[in-house]
């Protein structure tokens, strides 16, 4: 900590606050951070939450750690020591405020460390899950690798602040215990994500073998990619600071006393770190470029449709009878929003420019009704859908394909888990009626 360059701890700065801007971005392109709330759906349970607020928080703790170092080192600055020349100001000739910051700082980059820890530990055991249940076993709450993520969370969120505490009393012992323990953790569970990575192109072979769609194979082939690099990245992290660590642990310090070593081994440690943890946030909320435009288009469309004033005149020539509104119905409105996107049905044909649409015969009616739902372009799996409530919402129905996990339901046999056939991000779990913290026995 005393030994590096003020420069180490402005790249960790930079980095963080970085982070920090692509964190808020990320979360308002999502959906405007509504999954900041703490009953953000009906089936916001203790676990989603516990793995939404550790993962949020720990980012904050990191740019508090770094920009917190960052303004003292460059305070205290440099000075001259004789038989070592120039070098950064040793802690011991740090001012009293500065000093008095040491603890703190370090205890916050120890819980976002350990937070971390929680994370990645659970995304190990839940993809674990998914490749080794078979199709029967559909209860991740259940399973023994839910109990080995409770387990597991609470010793990295003991241990990992109580070796700060315990070797507070020297500042350069304190820190290379604290990066020697953290280093540890993170790598044992980056070493058990290889055979994940390792087995998860089989895995997607068997899912296409059993006929499983291509938006799930997609889907999963994507998040295998984001894992691969955030794997790499991950050893970019842990393996330095376990090199610093170690050396700190030990009697002779030949790496920490190497000024471009430490340096070095600090820049790979703060890419890897922040690569790492903006992949994590993709991951754990993952978005729809497409459904967004999408919704964006529909609602662009609804309020040009209410900033129009005149009347739109729907005359039938042959029923004899005429309309006038104001306004299109909500129906209406919820109507072509869900067609628009999928056809090339517009509502250009009852523009309130042209003031009346003018119907000749009931052919004319079908031939609309045609284009507006052509049934060879339906895909088999078509089905009417009922209006569903969803706690306090109201799912719309409609005529559409089977979700991709009641489809997977049509197959003869699938040795898979279902969950995979659903499966959005690593907290997308908690969407079962089963999120609770404490599995039941």
């Amino acid at each position: 900590m005393s030994h590096t360059s003020p420069s180490s701890y402005l790249i960790w700065a930079i980095l963080s606050c970085m982070l920090g801007i692509f964190l808020v971005y990320h979360l308002y392109a999502f959906d405007k951070f509504k999954c900041l709330k703490w009953n953000n759906g009906p089936y916001s349970g203790a676990f989603k939450r516990i793995m939404t607020y550790s993962y949020l928080l720990s980012i904050p703790l990191i740019i508090t750690y770094s920009v917190g170092f960052a303004i003292i080192k460059y305070k205290e600055g440099y000075v001259y020591l004789e038989l070592e020349g120039v070098v950064p100001t040793p802690y011991q000739l740090w001012a009293p405020l500065s000093k008095s910051a040491i603890f703190p700082l370090t205890l916050c980059f120890t819980m976002a460390w350990a937070l971390e820890m929680v994370t990645h530990l659970e995304e190990l055991c839940f993809w674990l899950f998914l490749v080794n249940a078979q199709g029967g076993q559909q209860d991740w709450f259940h399973s023994y690798y839910f109990r080995t993520w409770i387990v597991g969370s609470c010793v990295a969120v003991l241990y990992m602040p109580l070796v700060t505490i315990f070797t507070r009393s020297n500042p350069l012992t304190n820190e290379a215990f604290t990066f020697l323990a953290g280093s540890l953790g993170s790598l044992s569970l980056t070493i058990w994500f290889m055979p994940i990575l390792w087995t998860f192109p089989s895995f997607l072979h068997k899912l296409k073998s059993e006929g499983a769609d291509n938006a799930t194979v997609i889907r999963l082939t994507k998040f295998h990619e984001l894992n691969t690099v955030r794997v790499l990245c991950r050893y970019l992290f842990t393996v330095p600071l376990l090199v610093l660590g170690v050396d700190g642990a030990r009697p002779h310090q030949h790496i920490n006393e190497n000024p471009f070593w430490t340096d070095f081994l600090t820049f790979i440690a703060a890419v890897g770190c922040m690569i790492s943890s903006g992949i994590t946030l993709i991951i754990f909320f993952p978005r729809s470029v497409e459904s967004e435009i999408a919704a964006r288009d529909a609602s662009r469309e609804r309020k040009r449709l209410r900033s129009q004033g005149s009347a739109i005149e729907i005359r039938g020539t042959d029923f004899g009878t005429s309309m006038s509104i104001s306004e299109p119905p909500a129906s209406y409105s919820r109507f072509h929003d869900s067609l628009a996107v999928k056809t090339n049905y517009s509502l250009h044909d009852f523009s309130p420019e042209s003031h009346e649409v003018s119907f000749n015969s009931e052919d004319k009616i079908a031939a609309m009704e045609r284009e507006e739902y052509p049934l060879s372009e339906l895909p088999h799996s078509s089905t009417i859908r009922p209006n569903r409530k969803r706690g306090d919402d109201v799912e719309l129905g409609g005529i559409g394909s089977l979700t991709e996990a009641n489809l997977s339901r049509h197959n003869v046999y699938s040795s898979v888990n279902l969950m995979v056939h659903s499966y959005t991000s690593p907290i997308s779990a908690s969407d079962s009626p089963f999120s609770v913290l404490v599995p039941k026995a």
